[in-house]
């Protein structure tokens, strides 16, 4: 494990975190880019169930979670990604994003956990079963989209994790 002695701020992200966080998953690289244009949005709109991390140290933006309520289960967030910088992996920063986002008032509510991840993403693989051994609390993995669903050739099938109940 990577000991850091950083320290970090976690927040809510703003729109002034759209380019920065844009940035990031760019430079990471093995995440789908969206638009810059998404990222100023959901930075925006998504906030209250998004967060961003800034080194204390660099000021810059080392980690990101973008996630919603599902619209038709109000007992679910739904992470979209989870991107953090590689200077700052093995510190168990995308665990600590997940845990403060789950803490917050607007996930008052949610019960369970759901993301897509790709079969090879082992990092996501690990975050999601670690998260439901830290609660003690069940986890399904099913198929959800196939590699034929996306327009472009080369993507991986995103199966389905579903996480919870979670007792808070």
């Amino acid at each position: 494990m990577n000991i850091s002695k950083t320290e970090y701020l976690f927040r809510k992200p703003t729109k002034d975190d759209g380019a920065p966080v844009y940035e990031l998953v760019k430079h990471i690289g093995n995440l789908d880019l969206n638009s810059s244009y998404s990222y100023l949005m959901w930075c925006e709109i998504f906030a209250d169930t998004s967060i961003v991390v800034i080194s204390k140290e660099t000021q810059k933006v080392v980690g990101f979670i973008s996630g919603f309520i599902h619209p038709e289960k109000t007992d679910t967030l739904f992470i979209w990604q989870v991107a953090v910088h590689e200077s700052e992996r093995g510190n168990g920063l995308a665990t600590r994003m997940l845990l403060q986002l789950l803490e917050r008032t607007t996930c008052g509510e949610v019960h369970y956990v759901e993301a897509t991840v790709s079969p090879s993403n082992e990092p996501s693989k690990r975050l999601f079963f670690g998260l439901a051994r830290k609660f003690n609390t069940n986890w399904k993995v099913s198929d959800y989209f196939t590699a034929e669903d996306f327009p472009q050739t080369g993507h991986e099938n995103e199966l389905l994790y579903k996480i919870g109940p979670l007792r808070k």
